[in-house]
C-alpha cells in the first residue's frame, strides 16, 4: 500500500513536471516576434521554471507584509473588479493583459525588489511569469496558490490535530494571529485600504543597451 502510494506521489510530481515544461515550450512559441529581448535561452528559461525558489508561500508573504519588509512589490494580476474587492495590503494592480504596457514596464522591469506576482490561483501567474522572465527581467516571484491558497492557510487555517508535530502547532498559532493582523485589513478594504493602494515606492527602470550593428560590410 505504501509503494502504491508513493508511487502515485511519485506519477503526480512528474505530472506537473511536464506540465511545467509544456508551458514554458508554448510560451516561447506564442511570445511575439517583435519583442526587444532575446537574451534568455530557451535551456535558462526551463531550469528557471523547474526552480522552486521562485516560488513564494503565503506564510513567507505574510511574513514580510506583517515586517513590512522593504524589499517586495506586490503585483496584482486580476482584473481591476476584482483588485477592488479585495487585494494584498499594498498590492499595485497591474491586470494580466496589460503586463507588457510600456506603462508598467518600469514596475516589472526594474533590480530594486522582489516582485511577486499573483491572481486567484497560479495559473495567471505562472503565465506572467514566463512572459516577462523571457524578456529577461528580474526578481521575478509567484504567489504560490494565489489569493485562494492565502484565503486557506493565512485567512483560515486549518487546525492541526493532536498526534501533529510541534512545528504544525507553532506554524498554526503564526497563521491565526496573521489572520487578526489581516481581518481587520479585510473589513476596512473598501473604507481605507483601496484609497490609493500604489506602492509608495520609488522604482527605477532597468535600461538595457541595444546591440550595436555591425558597421561595414559589402
Amino acid at each position: 500500500m505504501i509503494n502504491r502510494n508513493l508511487a502515485k506521489i511519485l506519477a503526480n510530481r512528474y505530472i506537473i513536471l511536464a506540465s511545467l515544461l509544456l508551458i514554458a515550450a508554448l510560451g516561447l512559441l506564442l511570445l511575439p516576434a517583435y519583442q526587444k529581448n532575446e537574451r534568455v535561452t530557451a535551456e535558462d528559461l526551463l531550469a528557471k521554471v523547474v526552480n522552486p525558489e521562485r516560488y513564494v508561500t503565503s506564510d513567507d508573504l505574510a511574513h514580510k507584509i506583517i515586517t513590512k519588509d522593504p524589499s517586495i512589490l506586490l503585483i496584482d494580476l486580476r482584473d481591476e473588479k476584482e483588485y477592488a474587492e479585495y487585494s494584498l495590503t499594498g498590492a499595485l494592480n497591474i491586470p494580466f493583459d496589460a503586463i507588457l504596457n510600456a506603462d508598467y514596464e518600469a514596475y516589472l522591469n526594474q533590480g530594486q525588489y522582489d516582485i511577486v506576482l499573483f491572481s486567484n490561483d497560479d495559473f495567471k501567474a505562472d503565465q506572467a511569469w514566463l512572459i516577462l522572465t523571457r524578456m529577461d527581467y528580474e526578481n521575478l516571484h509567484v504567489l504560490q496558490g494565489g489569493i485562494k491558497g492565502w484565503y486557506n492557510t493565512i485567512l483560515n487555517p486549518p487546525e492541526p490535530t493532536e498526534n501533529m508535530a510541534k512545528e504544525a502547532f507553532e506554524l498554526y498559532d503564526f497563521r491565526k494571529a496573521a489572520a487578526m493582523y489581516f481581518g481587520v485589513g479585510i473589513k476596512q478594504h473598501n473604507q481605507v485600504e483601496q484609497q490609493d493602494m500604489t506602492p509608495k515606492k520609488v522604482v527605477i527602470p532597468i535600461v538595457k543597451k541595444k546591440k550595436r550593428k555591425p558597421e561595414g560590410g559589402c
